[in-house]
């Protein structure tokens, strides 16, 4: 279990945070404290940073005719970081309504002190992201339950090809089941064709679009994810986590070990992979560059509020497409 142990139940008035870049679990956790609630409760959703907190406050504390309970979700709530926002709705949470159950949603592991200083320990979830093995076990586990049969180097292709939660991963291996059947064993070259054809946009196919220097299709995709209410601060985690990889590479390339046999304990099985990242090796020869340029724009939008994410999530892409070798060379 990567989620940090408490008692989930969900009594009325209380507070919730639901924390961590593990989406998966995250969201089966939400849904558990939906059933937890009595039939016919009202759901509303905000996003923080969005709708103004004495808004957010307002229709919280505006009691609900045809209701005896509501669930109140607040999402991206590390963005509740302003002094009078902060103190809104820690005002509120002093004093809740008895009807309400207010569950605040990050991919950050901390919020706010004042806010997590007013929630109890027991109702702060931090779900962290599975480790490598714990992932392995969770596909297989998934295949199993399906009755299907996977090759393990498919195993390994997956985990390449798909972003790095478990509510993803199990959206594409659904849809890997349903276009490729369950009366064959699932090879590494099934699943690089399936998913390279039907995947959705993620950090990982932003990656893939920085690595080759697609610059348009790179800021294409980051701003369909921002759209779609993937946060700046989960894409850059993502594509550090690439940056990272590529490090890997590039160290075995330096040393003479990139075998075959070297490239896949690392994760990169698939030939559709590894040239995502020999493209990406020869705009970024130095890994620690671009991890050293996402830090920085990291900072940037932290520090620049909701209003300037836009504009510098587009920079940042299109300074990591372009790479230190061409931007050298002009």
């Amino acid at each position: 279990m990567s989620a940090k142990k408490g008692n989930q139940t969900a009594p009325e008035g209380s507070c919730i945070l639901l924390l961590g870049s593990e989406l998966g679990e995250k969201l089966d956790a939400l849904q558990k404290l939906r059933e937890k609630l009595p039939q016919g409760a009202e759901e509303t959703s905000f996003y923080a940073g969005e709708t103004a907190m004495n808004e957010i406050v307002s229709i919280i504390r505006n009691g609900s005719l045809f209701s005896q309970a509501r669930l109140f979700i607040i999402k991206n709530a590390e963005q509740i970081k302003t002094k009078n926002d902060v103190e809104l709705f820690v005002s509120y949470l002093l004093n809740p309504q008895s009807d309400t159950l207010t569950v605040l949603v990050s991919e950050e592991t901390k919020i706010d002190k004042r806010i997590e200083d007013i929630v109890s320990r027991e109702d702060k979830i931090i779900f962290w992201e599975l480790f490598e093995n714990k992932k392995i076990e969770w596909l297989l586990s998934f295949f199993r339950r399906e009755g299907c049969r996977i090759e393990q180097t498919a195993v390994q292709t997956i985990l390449e090809m798909v972003e790095n939660n478990t509510d993803a991963l199990r959206r594409e291996c659904s849809r890997l089941i349903l276009f490729l059947g369950r009366d064959k064993t699932l090879t590494s070259e099934d699943v690089e064709r399936c998913l390279s054809h039907t995947r959705e946009e993620s950090a990982f196919t932003l990656f893939a679009s920085v690595a080759r220097g697609n610059l348009n299709g790179a800021i294409e995709i980051e701003r369909a994810l921002l759209a779609a209410k993937e946060s700046p601060q989960a894409l850059m985690a993502s594509l550090a986590w690439c940056f990272r990889k590529l490090r890997a590479y590039l160290t075995l390339l330096s040393q003479g070990k990139a075998s075959d046999f070297e490239l896949r304990k690392i994760g990169l099985g698939s030939s559709h992979t590894r040239s995502d990242y020999a493209e990406a090796a020869r705009r970024w020869p130095s890994a620690g560059a671009a991890l050293a340029l996402l830090g920085d724009y990291e900072y940037l939008i932290r520090s620049s509020g909701t209003a300037f994410e836009g504009i510098l999530m587009d920079m940042l892409v299109r300074r990591l497409a372009i790479g230190t070798q061409q931007r050298n060379a002009s």
